[in-house]
């Protein structure tokens, strides 16, 4: 290959470093070119699979600023670049590596944080970006509804001990009348 077409893919991994929420890294071995395509179409809209040379995609993750990734650039490795919700791509990964144990996740890289294959795998068992949102929005709801519970409860109890002294005051204040007229009666 001639120094510009590697200077070129240099350039555009490191746009796709810089660019995605996350970088995952992978080995390949053993795997045929429709499982391939298959594992790309598995990831999903917002990752982009990518096969690239080690040399070529660690000085482009170091042009982006990821140094951490050095010692997984060994061997047969391809990186899926994770544009969306890295949870979903997580899932495809593991689901597809469950299927076809040629796949290897070797670690990566979400957020400027480095990712250990096991942590990969935990993040795949999260549920997805909205799933948890959801879930967020219902437990605020469920606070601000037990809120609203807890500021009208003095609120109930002002009016029933409100409601039980009117009370009192019109019984006392017939008993009051009643004598009232007995004085006036009398005089």
């Amino acid at each position: 290959m001639a120094r510009p077409d590697k200077a070129a893919a240099v350039a555009e991994l490191t746009d796709k470093f810089r660019s995605s929420n996350a970088a995952v890294l992978t080995e390949y071995t053993g795997l045929t070119v429709a499982q391939l395509k298959q594992l790309r179409r598995s990831l999903g809209e917002n990752a982009h699979y990518s096969v690239a040379k080690n040399t070529l995609s660690k000085i482009a993750a170091n042009e982006a600023g990821i140094t951490q990734l050095d010692d997984l650039f060994a061997g047969s490795t391809a990186i899926a670049f994770v544009t969306g919700d890295p949870v979903t791509s997580a899932k495809g990964l593991r689901d597809f590596a469950k299927e076809f144990p040629a796949l290897v996740i070797k670690g990566g890289v979400m957020d400027g944080k480095t990712l250990s294959a096991d942590e990969i795998k935990k993040l795949a068992d999260l549920e997805s970006r909205e799933v948890l949102l959801a879930k967020l929005a219902g437990g605020m709801k469920a606070s601000m509804a037990k809120a609203a519970a807890t500021f009208q409860a003095p609120l109930s109890k002002f009016v029933r001990t409100a409601d039980a002294l009117r009370s009192k005051v019109e019984q006392g204040g017939a008993d009051n009348t009643a004598p009232a007229t007995e004085d006036a009666a009398a005089e």
